[in-house]
């Protein structure tokens, strides 16, 4: 049976989602799992960060120093006096992931804001704080510097945990509407009151894998899950592969390492109940990365007043792969 096959028939009959994940990944994070070169990065104790964590923070050109002295590089598209958005990125990209988006939501009134999460892109990387606190309060000092107001406030995979703990943490008193997208919330990792979740060895695996050759991850998991150009009859484009790839090299090694365990082991669960504004979620049904029922599914029993679109045998990699249906979802729903 070949790999793909083999995928499809563990979703189809109710398999462990560890065999889903681990054969969407591929032999270099399921091998790398066996013998992890190190330990996994502890989880970041939420306590640890201030929940205002805003002061001090201020632009410098394209970026904005934090209130802790992290540079995080943003760009700024469209009419600086137009209806806002702000899309978060995923893992381990930067916000080149969304320029479809951003040029296509500028280019109809918008103006769009998109960063590098600190340690990734552009933006400097710290050694410290790769966890989801700093990264919604590295979010909310970008929002209050440039003093955004009524906001359409989306993120896509590990984006989607950002804005939902920014949320959390800081309130909607700034965003008028919310957006996951292919989003990890509310919780990736299996535990005893998330069954449904991934056994923690998928991402310890990940995380050796990275170890071991972060260059090969990156491109097996864009040439297969991510794109799904591992499915029958895929045609894979290398285009996006290499964009994936030099994406995730111009990432921190530790901050990309570090944030595998913030992306799979952060529970949203709370952070969703916060949800009081119009709500848009977005999901491939065959997402092999961040499977939909134990994430888009799941977050619209937490946020019920949510509006939930599945794509129809879409993989996790939607924002190039569904490019202008998701623009068309998107524009309809900032516009509404």
């Amino acid at each position: 049976m070949t790999q793909a096959k083999a995928v499809s028939a563990s979703v189809s009959s109710g398999l462990s989602r560890r065999n889903v994940l681990s054969a969407a990944f591929g032999a270099a994070a399921t091998a790398a799992a066996v013998s992890t070169v190190s330990k996994p990065a502890k989880a970041a104790d939420a306590s640890t960060a201030g929940v205002s964590g805003t002061e001090g923070a201020n632009t410098m050109g394209s970026r904005i120093i934090t209130r802790d002295g992290v540079e995080i590089y943003y760009k700024d598209w469209g009419r600086k006096d137009g209806p806002v958005v702000v899309l978060s990125h995923g893992w381990p990209l930067s916000s080149d992931s969304w320029e479809a988006q951003a040029f296509h939501l500028a280019n109809n009134g918008f103006r769009v804001i998109t960063h590098d999460r600190r340690g990734h892109g552009r933006s400097s990387q710290p050694w410290d704080g790769n966890d989801m606190d700093h990264y919604a309060d590295d979010l909310a000092d970008l929002i209050n510097a440039l003093d955004l107001k009524d906001i359409f406030l989306a993120g896509f995979s590990t984006g989607g945990g950002e804005i939902s703990r920014y949320i959390g943490r800081h309130g909607t008193s700034r965003v008028a509407k919310a957006g996951l997208i292919s989003a990890v919330p509310p919780l990736m990792v299996k535990t005893d009151n998330n069954p449904g979740g991934l056994p923690k060895e998928v991402f310890d695996g990940l995380q050796a894998a990275s170890l071991k050759d972060r260059s090969k991850l990156y491109r097996d998991i864009a040439s297969g899950p991510f794109f799904g150009f591992n499915r029958p009859g895929a045609v894979a484009s290398q285009g996006m592969i290499d964009s994936f790839w030099l994406q995730g090299m111009m990432g921190g090694h530790k901050n990309t390492y570090d944030s595998i365990v913030a992306f799979s082991q952060t529970d949203f669960t709370e952070d969703l109940k916060k949800f009081d504004v119009p709500t848009l979620i977005i999901h491939g049904d065959d997402d092999q990365i961040v499977p939909i029922d134990a994430a888009a599914r799941a977050s619209k029993t937490l946020v019920p007043h949510a509006e939930l679109k599945v794509y129809a045998g879409a993989p996790h990699g939607i924002t190039d792969t569904h490019k202008d249906q998701l623009n068309a979802d998107l524009l309809a729903f900032a516009k509404a």
